[in-house]
């Protein structure tokens, strides 16, 4: 393959001579790594190297894919924080999900599009009602590390029904909250993968 990939289109016959090999001798590999999809072969031209991957290398490539080659930024808030505040805060930043620390930048909570919606459709003064109250706590947040495999996080968004994971360094007080993965950037990832495969 490697003197295919530096040299083609080259033949069967300069390929043999190049390993010390008869044409037969290389024949069935040559079929092999046609029929695979490594190599391409034109009547009168010879062989080139294809650059598609088979079905394994795109499996390893799945597996190899990691938290912190997709993660976003995170949009934090302080436990304090009203409720009107918030929801401002989640417009204005676009996001589904926001994640509460407290006054040492540590992951308290997870505040979700329907914490906030559940809140807002009651008679509250929503001036008066701190995220803290509403919000789901730890130890009941799901998060993930940046060395995390982007399936592994996949399966936690889907097993939990949620839009968005903290991505988080632990500390020996708390979780400091350095990323977020969501159901977006796990679209992204698929679609790059169908890319680097010419899928």
């Amino acid at each position: 393959m490697e003197i295919v990939k530096n040299n083609g289109p080259i033949t069967g016959e300069q390929i043999a001579e190049r390993l010390s090999l008869t044409r037969a001798t290389l024949r069935p590999d040559l079929a092999i790594l046609t029929m695979a999809g490594f190599l391409d072969a034109r009547p009168r031209v010879g062989y080139f190297y294809s650059g598609k991957k088979t079905g394994q290398a795109v499996v390893e490539s799945m597996t190899n894919m990691k938290v912190k080659d997709f993660q976003s930024i995170p949009i934090v808030v302080a436990e304090d924080m009203s409720v009107y505040d918030a929801i401002c805060q989640m417009f204005l930043e676009d996001v589904g999900t926001l994640f509460v620390v407290d006054k040492n930048a540590y992951l308290t909570g997870v505040l979700s599009r329907k914490d906030l919606l559940r809140t807002a459709i009651g008679s509250q003064d929503l001036n008066n009602i701190p995220v803290h109250i509403i919000m789901t706590r730890m130890p009941n947040v799901a998060f993930c590390f940046k060395t995390d495999g982007l399936i592994q996080a996949a399966n936690k968004l889907i097993e939990r029904q949620i839009d968005a994971l903290p991505v988080v360094v632990e500390h020996p007080d708390g979780y400091e909250v350095v990323g977020r993965m969501t159901k977006t950037n796990i679209t992204r990832a698929f679609l790059s993968l169908a890319e680097n495969h010419d899928l």
